[in-house]
């Protein structure tokens, strides 16, 4: 092997400390992969023949990335469980030893340190890191359906304590800086100019003897078995109550851990890398890579290939609600872009601004940022009642109320103030965009660019094109939505788009039930068990009532009388329950509900003349709405307002939380089988209906034997 395609380079300074730099060439981050094995062994050997070496420094050749984890191509490409505990063990030789080498090894750590990369660092002595924004700590891999398979499971509770370790492995979070020293993960915090210097010296002085740091509860609980079982129990209890079993992953965790503390570290590395293989093979983990490897294709597509986005310096936001202060905040913070906030009323500036800063001020509270950094991005965002910088705007978003004729005025007044180039993308959630840009000068600047309420924490955005929109305006428009943290899905212009139309006809299906006499908590928790994330009564009182009675009769319009709501709409508006909004809807709000306890207004039943009662099996409950919503799904592919199954599942499972350990819509249909999935909609339209009757699509691709996923 040539010295240019080595991954890892040894130099050993006057001083007879060792810095060993890790680059993977061509790539833009480290990441571990198994063909690495021979390098790692062979200097291994060099290190341990050298008897004048003091200390070793492990380092990252990239710029902002230490190890950001194990290939996942690797995990993948294991075709038995075998193969993936042997990927498990080789993990554990090289981790095992790094850490077994006499002198003092120092991870000098800059950028992205997760699941693999965290695991290498906690076979290191020391552990230092910059102070960078861009430095963050974790081991993401129960996100994969994994947990921590070269040694983490064991070395993190040790380092950490047990509670600590739990909360990074069964949430997946990252950590910064800061964090990571108080909780003892780190032993030192550097600004990036000396981080190797400090290493350095980190080394000469020797392996630091550490005392494991516990709280109060950590010392009651995780220093006897009695205490420990407690916690464990605990953990399982809420772990189960978020994942309602769906994720078997959480629970090898809880398992591989707790066995660890009671039998010993090498116990537990032979049953994690037992468990590791295992899930490695589940159904669960291979969706969940499969998003994985979506999410990462998508990032490296042009909106239109071939096409190359022009970079925005300005936006605009028209409307200073709470959804034009979220696009404001993730343009400012995120796409570090100086945006302006246009209003009619002063009081709409000041309260689309509050909007980031409430946010930003919760960072510095828990120090995730500096004030003097959160002064910086404050100052991205500006206020004007007039149409002044308009001129100047690269992208406008406009964010006001759905109406078609406040619309058109929008696109007037900034056409009449903007420049030739200017892009009008709108945030509507279900005017056409054909109809947005039908008065438009330049039509081929106007582009829908949806968001999902809340802003800064929805992953999604739907690009929605009508025939006119350019090429160049889809690209710059889709790089944008990803500069802002998105994932941007490309749609084709139709009543719903996509994300709103598949959803509908799920909601509906879900008032008709209630209207049947199901309980509502009843056909909320079916949907939650089913893997949603919240149920869709409770989704309705979040979005609006009225929200939902105000889109509905523009898709049956549109698409027919498949989209009907019940008629039960009416009288709930009629009520003026709206949900969440005005605290009153299907649930209780304020006051009247009772900390801790989601609770059903009870005079609702009344209201709407039912007597509830649970009468139905939660699984056919569930099927009822996915049913539909699978449907529609199909026939948004078929009829070309998706680019492709990808896209759908992933619009679904981030725009509307569909089950990610199913791998979305299309995915979920390949799994049940196209003929199976067209015999269970005829069945349910023969006993509820022609709303279920299976799209034309579907019928021909079971005819043929044809998948979604080939």
């Amino acid at each position: 092997m040539s010295q240019q395609d080595k991954t890892f380079s040894l130099e050993i300074r006057e001083d007879k400390i060792g810095v060993l730099t890790m680059d993977v060439p061509g790539e833009t981050m480290n990441t571990l992969r198994a063909e690495f094995a021979d390098e790692i062994s062979d200097l291994m050997k060099e290190i341990k023949s050298n008897s004048d070496l003091q200390g070793l420094v492990l380092i990252s050749g990239k710029k902002d990335s230490f190890v950001a984890g194990a290939d996942v191509t690797m995990i993948d490409a294991c075709e038995t469980a075998a193969d993936a505990e042997q990927l498990s063990l080789e993990g554990h030789r090289v981790m095992g030893e790094l850490e077994a080498l006499n002198i003092p090894v120092v991870a000098a750590i800059h950028g992205a340190c997760l699941g693999g990369g965290l695991e290498l660092a906690l076979a290191c002595h020391i552990r230092v890191c910059t102070e960078s924004t861009k430095t963050a700590l974790g081991v993401p891999e129960v996100m994969l359906g994994l947990l921590p398979g070269s040694g983490g499971t064991q070395r993190l509770p040790r380092l950490i304590g047990v509670a600590k370790s739990l909360d990074l492995m069964l949430t997946g979070k990252q950590i910064r800086a800061k964090q990571a020293l108080k909780m003892g993960l780190v032993d030192e915090v550097v600004p990036e100019t000396v981080l190797l210097e400090v290493a350095v010296k980190l080394a000469k002085k020797g392996k630091i003897k550490r005392e494991l740091k516990r709280d109060l509860t950590g010392k009651l609980l995780e220093t006897n078995k009695f205490g420990r079982n407690i916690m464990f129990d605990q953990a399982a209890k809420q772990t189960f109550s978020k994942t309602r079993g769906n994720y078997p992953a959480p629970e090898a965790i809880l398992e591989v851990v707790k066995l660890g503390q009671e039998k010993g570290f090498e116990a537990g590395l032979k049953l994690e890398a037992k468990r590791f293989a295992e899930l490695a093979m589940t159904s669960e983990s291979a969706c969940l890579r499969g998003i994985f490897f979506a999410t990462t294709e998508m990032k490296k597509e042009d909106g239109v290939e071939g096409v190359a986005p022009k970079k925005v310096k300005k936006a605009i936001v028209l409307g200073g609600g709470l959804m034009g202060g979220g696009i404001a905040n993730v343009t400012a913070t995120k796409a570090k872009v100086p945006v302006r906030i246009k209003d009619i009323a002063p009081q709409g500036l000041l309260n689309a601004q509050k909007y980031t800063y409430d946010l930003l001020n919760k960072k510095v509270k828990r120090r995730f940022m500096s004030k003097a950094e959160m002064q910086s991005q404050l100052a991205m965002i500006t206020g004007t009642t007039e149409y002044t910088g308009v001129k100047s705007a690269d992208i406008v978003i406009e964010a006001v109320f759905e109406d078609l004729k406040l619309k058109h005025q929008m696109v007037a007044d900034i056409e009449a103030n903007c420049n030739e180039n200017t892009i009008f993308a709108s945030n509507t959630s279900s005017l056409p965009i054909t109809q947005i840009a039908s008065e438009a000068k330049r039509p081929e600047n106007v582009i829908g660019l949806h968001y999902f309420s809340p802003v800064d924490k929805m992953p999604l955005a739907e690009i929605i094109t009508h025939e006119g929109t350019s090429d160049q305006t889809i690209s710059t428009t889709v790089e944008f939505a990803r500069k802002q943290g998105k994932t941007p899905i490309v749609v084709k212009d139709g009543a719903g788009f996509y994300v709103n139309r598949i959803l509908a006809p799920y909601m509906n299906e879900a008032a008709r039930l209630v209207l049947e006499q199901e309980p509502i908590e009843a056909v909320d928790k079916a949907l939650v068990d089913f893997g949603f994330p919240v149920g869709p009564v409770t989704l309705l009182d979040e979005v609006g009532i009225d929200v939902g009675a105000k889109i509905g009769p523009i898709l049956t319009k549109e698409l027919g009388s498949r989209f009907e709501a019940p008629a039960a709409f009416d009288k709930l508006l009629a009520d003026d329950r709206k949900g969440r909004k005005n605290e009153k809807g299907f649930y209780l709000y304020g006051k009247k509900a009772k900390k801790g306890k989601k609770q059903v207004d009870e005079s609702i039943y009344k209201l709407l003349n039912l007597k509830p009662e649970a009468s139905m099996d939660p699984k056919a409950l569930a099927e009822r709405a996915v049913l539909l919503m699978l449907n529609e799904a199909a026939r948004c592919l078929d009829e070309g307002i998706l680019r492709s199954a990808r896209d759908g599942d992933i619009g679904a499972i981030f725009g509307i939380g569909f089950p990610p350990f199913l791998g979305g819509p299309f995915h979920y249909m390949d799994s049940i089988g196209i003929a199976e999935l067209v015999d269970k909609l005829e069945r349910h339209q023969d006993k509820y209906g022609e709303r279920f009757a299976p799209c034309e699509s579907l019928k021909a691709m079971a005819k043929e034997g044809q998948k979604f996923y080939n």
